[in-house]
């Protein structure tokens, strides 16, 4: 097509090479003007050539013709008022209600929607509306939603399962009173964790990552355990202060000297050269685990810890139920999780370096390395051991927060089974006799039982039991221990005491209750001390309950 003005002959070519020149820099009501103005001085047959060349309709160049015959519109507007496609919401008033009866059921729709326990994405609410004779897009269904302040939310990890500790704030308080003093005095502050134990081989990971199309990784479609190469155990010390980690990663079991030695390892390969000058550390734990306030092992193993490094180690822990406030969760775990999102972890060698390749824009940074070593569980540490640690309790909940001192283990009291007791009134045997009687025992004691009771502990709780049918829980007063605890040590001395000649028949009288225990040790010149809470309590005890 083509048309000649003055002398001149215009083609579609050229216009169109004309229009994908201006056109892209212009409005909407701009175009319209140009392609009118364009259409006009061509004269007849203008409309359609213009139309053709920039791929719009004849109206479109007919309307900007007829704007300029109008004369100008005000500035800054580009369509005449009540131009364009009317929204959906305003064409059905009923849409946006009928939308959010189905999203918010609960509150503000039928309780027994048909998309209550759907995954209500907006294809299928479209098509849940549409069928209600609502005709709408999925486009339009998100955009109604982000109207009315929705948006796509996963789950918040916040609630605490059972009735909070009426002290759970309090403690927080506490702590962060604590971290803020030894971090304005220089003194480290460590948020210590073990992150979820993580299969090595061919298994599947939570997340995508980016990879050619249509070649996922191939992982295994079942995760057995035993077709595994192993276990990979995390253990974590998050630096407040300097945003710098530390992992060790395990292969055996999460135990308190696991923990331990992962803190002595960051302490020597960090901790003592980010701070040359510290006295003091502060950690901070969750309330259970190999870490939990109530792990004898773990307090034993700090003390140690305390002496080797000559720093007083203090120990402030979070309140049962609140570990997902534990600073180490979300400041360095959450980020090696996406690290490794979407990636079967194949070795601890993969592990290792996905963990040390943790970084994030504000700074962190995460050294890894692996530790092979062995760390056997059911380690036991008896209350004469716990009694004996350089442990002070801070007045404030001091089951939660202590101070381990760097001082050697004071020597364990006088207790029950020592010299102090064992006396020919109650043995009968003199103190040679019943040292060798003791020496004979632990050479043919084998593998001791799994309870916190020494073996002259042992030996003497049978003794009282055979010699004057002393009650198990009478004893187990006595003791402050369990009656299941008293009938294992007797489960395991008697046969010893058996094999070492000792007599088995009742001697004098029956002494079944405590009451009757003490009053013959005290004709006899003997003073029982009844062991309460891991102390050595002297004077008169309570009658046992049979």
């Amino acid at each position: 097509m083509l048309c000649v003005v003055a002398e001149k002959t215009v083609t579609v070519e050229m216009l169109a090479a004309k229009f994908e020149l201006v056109l892209p820099v212009l409005d909407e009501r701009l175009r319209r003007l140009v392609l009118g103005a364009e259409a006009r001085s061509l004269g007849h047959g203008g409309i359609r050539m213009v139309a053709r060349a920039a791929g719009v309709r004849e109206a479109t160049v007919s309307l900007g013709a007829s704007e300029l015959e109008a004369g100008p519109e005000p500035p800054g507007r580009v369509r005449r008022p009540g131009g364009g496609r009317k929204r959906a919401a305003g064409l059905d008033p009923g849409l946006v209600p009928a939308l959010l009866a189905l999203v918010e059921p609960e509150e503000r729709g039928d309780p027994v929607s048909p998309l209550r326990w759907t995954v209500k994405s907006t294809r299928t609410l479209a098509a849940e509306l549409s069928a209600q004779g609502r005709a709408v897009s999925p486009r339009t269904v998100a955009a109604l939603l982000r109207a009315e302040g929705f948006s796509l939310q996963g789950n918040a990890k916040v609630l605490e399962g059972k009735k909070p500790h009426p002290d759970r704030d309090a403690q927080f308080r506490y702590i962060n009173g604590q971290a803020a003093s030894y971090t304005e005095a220089g003194d480290p502050v460590i948020s210590v964790d073990a992150k979820k134990k993580e299969m090595i081989g061919q298994f599947g990971n939570a997340g995508r990552q980016w990879r050619p199309e249509g070649s996922p990784a191939r992982v295994r479609d079942h995760d057995f355990a035993s077709e595994g190469d192993g276990k990979a155990i995390p253990y974590g010390v998050y630096d407040l202060a300097a945003d710098t980690g530390w992992v060790s990663v395990g292969t055996d079991h999460d135990t308190a000297a696991f923990a331990l030695e992962t803190i002595c390892r960051w302490w020597n390969a960090r901790g003592r050269h980010d701070y040359p000058a510290a006295g003091r550390l502060l950690v901070t734990a969750d309330a259970g685990g190999a870490n939990g306030y109530r792990t004898r092992a773990w307090k034993k193993g700090l003390a140690a810890l305390a002496l080797e490094t000559g720093l007083e180690v203090t120990v402030c822990h979070f309140p049962p139920g609140t570990s997902k406030w534990n600073k180490i969760g979300h400041r360095l775990f959450s980020h090696i999780t996406m690290n490794w999102r979407g990636r079967p972890l194949t070795s601890h060698e993969v592990v290792v370096n996905s963990i040390a390749a943790t970084t994030t824009a504000t700074g962190l940074t995460v050294r890894a390395e692996l530790d092979p070593g062995s760390y056997p569980t059911g380690e036991t540490v008896t209350d004469a051991e716990m009694d004996a640690l350089p442990l002070t309790r801070h007045d404030w909940h001091g089951d939660w927060n202590y101070t381990l001192r760097p001082e050697p283990p004071a020597r364990p009291p006088a207790g029950p089974g020592t010299a102090a007791w064992a006396r020919p009134a109650l043995t009968g045997l003199d103190p040679a006799q019943w040292d060798r009687l003791l020496s004979a025992l632990h050479a043919a004691a084998g593998e001791p039982p799994p309870i916190h009771l020494s073996l002259a502990d042992q030996a003497l709780i049978t003794v009282l039991k055979l010699r004057f049918r002393v009650r198990n829980a009478a004893l187990a007063s006595l003791y402050a221990v369990s009656a299941s605890t008293v009938k294992t040590a007797q489960d395991h001395a008697w046969p010893l005491l058996v094999q070492a000649g000792y007599p088995t028949e009742p001697v004098g009288p029956q002494l079944k209750t405590l009451p009757e225990l003490t009053a013959y040790a005290r004709e006899h010149g003997i003073t029982l001390t009844a062991k309460t809470n891991g102390l050595f309590l002297r004077g008169p005890i309570e009658p046992a309950q049979e």
